[in-house]
């Protein structure tokens, strides 16, 4: 199978203007953002076990916070960025940290899950999905100073009622709860 390149790829790439952490770019007819410095993101799937390990114990570990591009609260699934503070930062490294700030839950190993882009018509940013092992609670969890995270811990049979009532909230909903939004539209009961 031959790929098939867009007539604009072959057009230099021109930085219409750069931030900090993002950069807008253009090449040919094409609109698109970038992050800056190779900064990329680590996303974390933290299923909780429980003490028992009974199916009925299973929590996911959520967090909600205000987007500023979206001027509301957002429910997604813990992550961070790779790199943004110390350079050449191995993925998960970056998700055992990033956990534990955000939810404090501390995991013990991360499970790559492979890389995955969002929405590769408006941005070149990926994020590698890691799955979470071992996780023991170590504190109340929140974020930095400045980012006000709210916590959800929230039994798996009970995520689609809980993002209903988020979404009637006013929640917005990152697109990466379709993680665990499609086990249960794709399963036989529905």
């Amino acid at each position: 199978m031959t790929l098939r390149r867009a007539q604009d790829a072959a057009d230099p790439v021109e930085t219409v203007w750069q931030g900090k952490f993002i950069a807008a770019k253009r090449q040919g007819k094409w609109e698109f953002v970038s992050r800056t410095r190779g900064v990329s993101a680590a996303v974390i799937l933290a299923v909780d076990e429980g003490p028992f390990g009974e199916a009925q114990d299973r929590h996911v570990l959520l967090v909600e916070q205000f987007r500023v591009p979206l001027d509301r609260n957002c429910l997604e699934l813990p992550a961070g960025l790779v790199g943004d503070e110390e350079e050449g930062e191995a993925a998960d490294v970056a998700a055992i940290r990033e956990l534990e700030e955000e939810t404090g839950y501390r995991a013990d190993r991360m499970v790559d899950l492979g890389r995955f882009h969002a929405s590769p018509g408006m941005s070149s940013e990926g994020f590698t999905l890691l799955r979470a092992e071992g996780l023991t609670k170590t504190g109340e969890g929140g974020g930095t100073e400045h980012e006000n995270i709210i916590v959800h811990r929230v039994r798996l049979e009970d995520v689609p009622a809980f993002v209903e009532a988020k979404r009637a909230e006013g929640v917005a909903m990152d697109v990466k709860m379709l993680l665990l939004l499609a086990s249960f539209l794709l399963s036989p009961k529905c």
